[in-house]
């Protein structure tokens, strides 16, 4: 009967423990939904984002991605997001795709202009930028140093010479 009740306080112990540990993950993840104005963005790439993604202004959530859509007519996905209504954007905000991590998701930064302008409720972001994806990169990364590569033996004159090899000499006659 004893180990009973100690099996008993002791699982409630860790309910209690789990309980505040839940809490605070969810107090410091900011997780609230960011009430204000609407506005879209369209980009010919949103890969990765999600409808619930932060939008960020210097790092600072600002607002939430609030839908995601595609343009039957230009075929470019359109954006929904809320900004809080503490925040007026400029009329030349750019908008960026981001990357938290490499194997992080995706967040929306915006980037004020000096626009004295605002955009209003309902408005449209004109500025946008996808973010390439890690293949993408990868790839260009790749190119970038086989052009360098071939290139650096075309100026030494060792094209199709194995490295640490010299340049076979011309017979002297």
């Amino acid at each position: 009967m004893r180990r009973n009740v100690i099996e008993t306080v002791l699982g409630g112990v860790v309910l209690a423990v789990a309980a505040v540990f839940l809490a605070f993950a969810y107090k410091s993840a900011d997780l609230r939904k960011v009430q204000g104005y609407d506005v879209t963005a369209n980009f010919n790439s949103i890969t990765g984002l999600q409808s619930g993604a932060d939008v960020r202004i210097s790092g600072v959530k600002v607002g939430t991605v609030t839908g995601l859509t595609l343009d039957p007519t230009t075929y470019q996905a359109v954006v929904h997001l809320s900004v809080g209504n503490s925040v007026k954007l400029p009329k030349d905000t750019a908008a960026v795709i981001a990357s938290e991590s490499l194997l992080g998701g995706k967040f929306l930064s915006l980037e004020p202009g000096g626009d004295p302008d605002a955009i209003k409720p309902n408005g449209k972001i004109e500025f946008t930028q996808s973010t390439p994806g890690l293949e993408q990169l990868l790839g260009q990364v790749i190119f970038s140093l086989q052009s360098m590569s071939k290139s650096g033996d075309q100026a030494n004159g060792q094209q199709g010479q194995p490295p640490g090899q010299a340049p076979a000499q011309p017979p002297k006659l």
